[in-house]
């Protein structure tokens, strides 16, 4: 049973910087060589670079009828980094732009109202190769049965845009094999037209867009594929004097926070190779074994997680913005690949950049999460912002002592998130994310809202079936960890019918027979398959050593509660696996849950290992602890290790759709499920 991982062994090598001499090996992919050495996050400026408001008029795209093309370009971006003698550094990306070029990372912001359709053409206009390195072993688009003979330096990279938190259509959703190439060229299985139909039909909210390809959306969006996407409607309008007094441009900012890695001439990082960090941790450490015709030199592979060492916000490391003293609504995105970010803010003095004179942390207004506003507002000092989650709050600067900075400030530490707070700190910097200097004047001339008839929050009808899903963490055929979903109980369709192991060799070869139940590799039987217009409540068991951010597309939901899972006492901490027959493990005692073994088919037909839930027993209920604000639509849920986290959702469009992990790295290694509402999965 793989549980929790300790993010250690990276701190032996970093000290007050990283500087790693990697290994010479050259991606076979044609990317950046695997031999540079890394930029110091210590000796970059920070707080010198402004921030750019991603709902700045001049950074949001505009068509007189709602009618867009926006190319995916590869392109030079200052970021803010210096070189050893303080020279700025470019730093080659790739964004979303309006008809070909001028793309920017972040894109920039789609704003959108209520019930008024949008129509974007996504062009895939970017170069053949990556600008990281790619592992080819994955479930990945150019893996698929008939795709296998293309590649990225052949062929170029496949994308698909996903509208993160749209009620879209299944065939606008940005499925993950609904992939295409440049010039549309090799096209997914599953795709269907160049033109994507958002209807906008649900209240105003804080969406975003990125690559969802299959198999390699952590790298597409590392690249910097992704963007704002703010909805509008009579409530929320945006505009100064709305129902709701919320703050309004040039009081209302959106700000997306993302973790990477660069290396000392600026070029992005990307670990996949011996050497590199995290390696270890998760290759050598875990006892995988990788075999050298596929993986040269020992790479490129995925790893399981990443943590970059550099904090950036919209596509700047550590910016600081200039503020009035009134109240400035502040819509976060979190979107880093495995990091969860919990945000407090601290006064300090003019000009400073660490947190020794600080004074704090100090309260603010969370308003809204990600797809709406809240049932209430709440006065918090802290903030859980899981991957892939939005949170809209409102900070009254009027607070802070006129010049003095505020420094946003993360104590959700930098290894994987297991519900401890703070988490614990391996690099030296990315405890700050960015800084709010209150030295503008206030303009007597706007008033200074304070938001009222916040009372919106998730309105989702009774449940009328219980659906029982599974987190797990078990591995791939080269003994690599691997993240996986699954079931808590054996599987049927949305009429009730047993869902059964499809009846072909490699299941039946390994056992798996009969109803579906346990760990499932992405491109297996749907189990997941609700009635169309029904309202189901999922338990979500998670029996892994780690948080895992949820993502159901299609709906938003409403957070029910969670409660501990109670283990047979036959278990422990490291392990939860027992033999019902007591011979390859000890028998349970009968009190409470446990884990079996069972294999889990990979893509290629070769076997992983996996598990599956006996026993399955409830302890008690977990009151939310304060730092979790979730009485908003949400479409992310962080679902705590050793609990079950409990939401219900209303399934209103059928067809294919999926759900996963929203930590990238584990989407992209199986973590991600099809959820099909309706017939026909």
């Amino acid at each position: 049973m793989f549980t929790r991982r300790h993010f250690i062994k990276v701190t032996a090598a970093t000290g007050a910087a990283l500087s790693f001499n990697l290994v010479g090996n050259l991606d076979p992919l044609g990317a950046v060589s695997a031999a540079p050495r890394l930029s110091d996050p210590a000796a970059q400026p920070m707080f010198s670079t402004f921030a750019p408001n991603a709902l700045d008029p001049t950074f949001v795209f505009r068509s007189p009828n709602n009618k867009y093309k926006i190319a995916m370009t590869q392109q030079v971006q200052m970021t803010g980094l210096v070189d050893a003698v303080g020279q700025p550094l470019s730093t080659t990306v790739w964004g979303y732009g309006r008809n070909g070029p001028g793309g920017t990372w972040p894109g920039r912001t789609f704003v959108a109202e209520r019930d008024e359709p949008v129509e974007v053409m996504w062009q895939n206009k970017l170069p053949f190769g990556h600008l990281v390195p790619v592992d080819t072993s994955l479930h990945w688009a150019y893996s698929l049965p008939g795709y296998e003979h293309y590649s990225i330096p052949v062929d170029g990279p496949p994308v698909v845009t996903h509208l993160h938190g749209g009620h879209s259509r299944d065939i606008y959703d940005g499925n993950p094999e609904f992939f295409f190439s440049p010039g549309w060229e090799i096209r997914g299985p599953r795709w269907v037209e160049k033109k994507y139909f958002y209807d906008n039909d649900q209240p105003a909210g804080t969406l975003w867009y990125h690559d969802h390809a299959l198999g390699i959306t952590r790298l597409n969006v590392y690249a910097g594929l992704a963007g704002f996407y703010i909805l509008r409607d009579e409530f929320d309008t945006g505009k100064p004097g709305n129902p709701l007094d919320l703050p309004a441009f040039p009081y209302e900012l959106a700000l997306a926070i993302q973790d990477r890695m660069f290396t000392e001439t600026g070029a992005l990082f990307y670990p996949a190779f011996p050497g590199d960090p995290f390696y270890d941790d998760f290759i050598t450490g875990e006892g995988a074994i990788l075999p050298p015709e596929i993986f040269p030199g020992g790479g490129p592979t995925a790893l399981a997680e990443f943590f970059g060492d550099h904090m950036l916000v919209n596509g700047s490391i550590w910016p600081v913005t200039e503020v009035e003293p009134r109240n400035y609504r502040l819509r976060f995105l979190n979107g880093c690949d495995s990091r969860f970010i919990v945000a407090q803010f601290f006064e300090v003095p003019p000009g400073a950049t660490d947190l020794t004179s600080a004074t704090g942390p100090l309260p603010f207004t969370v308003v809204g999460s990600d797809q709406g506003l809240a049932s209430s507002p709440t006065t918090v000092d802290t903030l859980l912002m899981e991957t892939g989650s939005r949170y809209d709050v409102v900070f009254d600067f009027k607070s802070v002592d006129p010049g003095n900075r505020v420094i946003m400030k993360n104590i959700g530490g930098d290894e994987p998130f297991g519900g401890g707070i703070p988490g614990p700190q391996v690099f030296g910097q990315t405890d700050r994310i960015m800084a709010f200097d209150v030295n503008q004047p206030l303009d007597t001339a706007v008033l200074d809202p304070n938001p009222t008839g916040i009372n919106f929050g998730p309105i989702i009808p009774v449940p009328t079936r219980l659906r029982k899903v599974a987190l797990f963490e078990g591995t791939d055929e080269f003994g690599r960890l691997q993240p996986l979903l699954g079931t808590a109980e054996p599987a049927t369709d949305f009429q009730g019918n047993p869902i059964n192991w499809p009846a072909t060799p490699p299941y039946t070869g390994a056992g798996l027979v009969g109803q579906m139940d346990g760990s499932i590799a992405w491109h297996s039987q749907t189990t997941e398959n609700p009635a169309l217009d029904s309202t189901e409540e999922w338990e979500i068991w998670n029996v892994t050593g780690d948080a895992h951010p949820v993502h159901l597309h299609l709906v938003n939901f409403e957070i029910l509660g969670r409660q501990h899972i109670m283990w047979d006492s036959a278990t422990n901490d490291q392990d939860r696996v027992l033999d019902p027959a007591g011979v390859t493990a000890p028998a349970p005692n009968g009190d409470g849950t446990y884990l079996v073994t069972q294999p889990v088919v990979q893509h290629n037909g070769l076997l992983g290992q996996g598990f599956r839930i006996q026993a399955p027993t409830y302890g008690a209920a977990i009151p939310a602890p304060g730092e979790y604000v979730e009485n908003a639509p949400k479409d992310m849920v962080t679902a705590l290790p050793d609990q079950i986290t409990r939401i219900k959702a209303t399934f209103d469009r059928p067809g294919r759709y999926v759900w996963h992990c929203h930590i990238l790295s584990h989407e992209d290694h199986e973590m991600m499920r099809v959820l099909h509402v309706g017939p026909g999965a």
